[in-house]
C-alpha cells in the first residue's frame, strides 16, 4: 500500500476554490446542491471549522467518522461494527460526513456523496495547525473528538499517521476522487486562504 508521493497536476480535480474563480462560476449548467457532502483531508486542516460553516448554510447534520471509529482509550471499533455504523450514516437522506476511516468506507462515501470537499494544504500547514490543536487540547480538550480519547498523549502517533496519510493515502485519494468526478461536485481546497474564502460562502 505504500508508494511515492503523487503531486497534483493542474486540472486534475474538478474544482479549486478561490476568490477570483469560485466553483459556482464553473457550474453554469446546473445549480450546485449539497445534500450528501463529505469533507476529507489530513489532520490539522481546519475541517471542523469548515464543517460548522457548511452545516449552518445547508442545514446538514455534522457526522464525524472519529466518533464511530474509536472507542474510549483510542480502542479501534471492530471492523464489522464500524462498517455497520458507517452504512447507517450513508443511509440518511442528508449528511455532512467528516474524516477518513478505513479505506473501504472512504470509497463507499465517495460513491454516495454529491459533494466532495478535499482539504489539501501544504503538509507543513497541516503539521503546524495540528500541533497548535494538540497543545490547546491540554487546556480545553477537544469537544468534537471521540469520547474518552484524550488528544495530547497520542501526539507522536498523530504525526506518524499524518505522514502516512500524506505519503501513502493522499495519492490514492486523489485517484479515487478523480474516478468519481462525473457524479460528484468536487471542491479542492489547497491553502488556508481558499479555506477561509469557502467557509465565508460555502455554496
Amino acid at each position: 500500500m505504500r508508494g511515492p508521493v503523487a503531486h497534483l497536476v493542474p486540472g486534475l480535480l474538478s474544482l479549486s476554490y478561490n476568490r477570483e474563480n469560485p466553483p459556482e462560476d464553473r457550474l453554469r449548467d446546473r445549480e450546485p446542491t449539497m445534500t450528501r457532502a463529505m469533507i476529507i483531508g489530513n489532520a490539522g486542516g481546519g475541517k471542523s471549522t469548515l464543517c460548522n460553516a457548511i452545516c449552518a448554510a445547508h442545514s446538514l447534520p455534522h457526522l464525524a467518522i472519529d466518533r464511530i471509529q474509536w472507542q474510549p482509550g483510542w480502542i479501534p471499533t471492530p471492523e464489522a461494527e464500524y462498517m455497520a455504523a458507517h452504512e447507517a450514516l450513508l443511509a440518511r437522506e442528508r449528511w455532512l460526513i467528516d474524516g477518513y476511516g478505513p479505506w473501504p468506507s472512504v470509497l463507499r462515501r465517495l460513491d454516495r456523496a454529491d459533494t466532495v470537499i478535499f482539504v489539501d494544504h501544504p503538509f507543513r500547514v497541516h503539521c503546524w495547525w495540528a500541533l497548535k490543536r494538540q497543545v490547546k487540547s491540554l487546556f480545553w480538550g477537544r469537544p468534537d473528538g471521540p469520547e474518552g480519547c484524550p488528544m495530547f498523549p497520542v501526539t507522536l502517533r498523530l504525526f506518524r499517521m499524518m505522514w502516512w496519510l500524506h505519503r501513502t493515502m493522499r495519492p490514492k485519494l486523489i485517484d479515487a476522487i478523480e474516478a468519481r468526478r462525473d457524479h460528484a461536485r468536487i471542491i479542492h481546497i489547497r491553502s488556508p486562504a481558499e479555506l477561509k474564502a469557502f467557509a465565508a460562502n460555502p455554496v
